[in-house]
């Protein structure tokens, strides 16, 4: 009897040393799963780790940038009446980067700009302005739009709530966007540029020449923000760019970006690059593939008969035609075209007194960019 009791407590000692055993393990392997996924590289750390291509890590480019010039411009599509809303955004790009460059401005417009906007947009710089008007083939219905329909369909839009649906000036302002204005006259002689628009600011000190990065790196695009497209502005273009496709397959990059801008290998995931903030090859957009997707698209009328917008176009263009490694991301301009906008979130931005902006409030994490940096 007295056996059988010491063994009946010797088993109960032993079930619970190793309910014991068994709690302290599941502890530690708890604490490991924490601190495993708190250091785990996540998506951005591993893009900035291994791919991106910082240009202040780059001591030639830094030596280089006040002594080399590039043939670049900066272009500013804009009306008289926003003349303010242009000064507000001269005056921060100036202040933030110009001023040490003094690249000059091509401005651009459907109407010849006013005394007033030439005297006081040029008072805002040293730099050389030029003002140029919109040659008419490049800002009017092409010959096959049929302008009832067009019409009709601008009246639907406005009934669905569609963004700038009853815009007739925002259907040419798109169409100049996504084909023609790196062929105006004005921009001929330019290889680079980087468009400036009403109303947005920059939030950090730029101390290098973009341009200069551009080229000596063999960049064909930078960006600043990606975004989701209202997929009722262009309910036919990823179809219209899969027949294209077909019929050209012989453009298409073996290396391309679609991974990005797809979903399922098949359909558009809706990403592109906000094309309010731009600098670019000009060539690039010159280049016979994508003069041949624009085309394309323009034959189709998805310009008046939706809403095609230049942002989705040039961004399925870049996708289809080059790879990532000619796209680059400038995480060290802060830019805010309202209401979004990109902040760095690097420490060294912000405690070096380069930038003002809110890190908490860049929509990087709400965006495509996530995507982009996985691809």
């Amino acid at each position: 009897m007295y056996i059988h009791i010491n063994l009946y407590k010797f088993r109960i000692s032993l079930q619970r040393s190793s309910i014991i055993r068994f709690l302290i393990l599941l502890i530690i392997l708890s604490i490991l799963f924490i601190l495993y996924n708190g250091f785990k590289p996540t998506i951005r750390d591993k893009f900035f780790k291994y791919e991106y291509n910082n240009p202040y890590k780059d001591p030639e480019l830094l030596k280089n940038s006040r002594t080399i010039r590039v043939n670049a411009c900066i272009v500013v599509l804009a009306r008289n009446e926003e003349l303010y809303q242009l000064k507000s955004s001269m005056r921060q790009f100036e202040d933030r980067w110009n001023k040490k460059y003094n690249y000059p401005y091509v401005f651009l417009n459907d109407v010849e700009f006013t005394d007033k906007f030439k005297e006081q947009t040029s008072s805002f710089t040293q730099s050389e302005t030029k003002y140029a008007v919109i040659p008419k083939e490049m800002w009017s219905y092409p010959s096959w739009i049929n302008q009832t329909k067009a019409a009709e369909h601008r009246k639907k839009a406005v009934e669905d709530q569609i963004i700038y649906g009853g815009s007739e000036s925002y259907r040419h302002m798109c169409r100049f966007n996504s084909g023609f204005f790196f062929r105006h006259p004005a921009l001929l002689e330019y290889d680079y540029y980087w468009r400036l628009e009403p109303s947005v600011d920059f939030m950090c000190d730029i101390d290098y020449d973009p341009f200069l990065f551009m080229k000596k790196n063999d960049l064909y695009y930078g960006f600043t923000i990606t975004l989701y497209e209202f997929e009722n502005t262009i309910p036919t273009l990823w179809n219209t760019t899969k027949n294209f496709m077909k019929e050209y397959p012989h453009y298409i990059n073996d290396d391309n970006a679609l991974k990005w801008i797809t979903k399922d290998d098949e359909h558009y995931n809706l990403c592109h690059f906000w094309s309010n903030f731009e600098i670019a090859n000009l060539n690039f957009w010159r280049s016979e593939p994508y003069i041949k997707y624009f085309e394309y698209l323009d034959k189709e009328g998805g310009f008046f008969y939706e809403r095609w917008g230049d942002a989705p176009v040039h961004s399925i263009g870049l996708a289809l035609f080059t790879n990532k490694s000619k796209i680059h991301f400038f995480n060290d301009i802060a830019y805010s075209h309202p209401p979004y906008q990109h902040c760095p979130i690097n420490k060294d931005f912000h405690e070096s007194g380069r930038c003002h902006c809110d890190p908490g409030k860049t929509f990087d994490w709400y965006s495509c960019t996530e995507k982009w940096w996985a691809l």
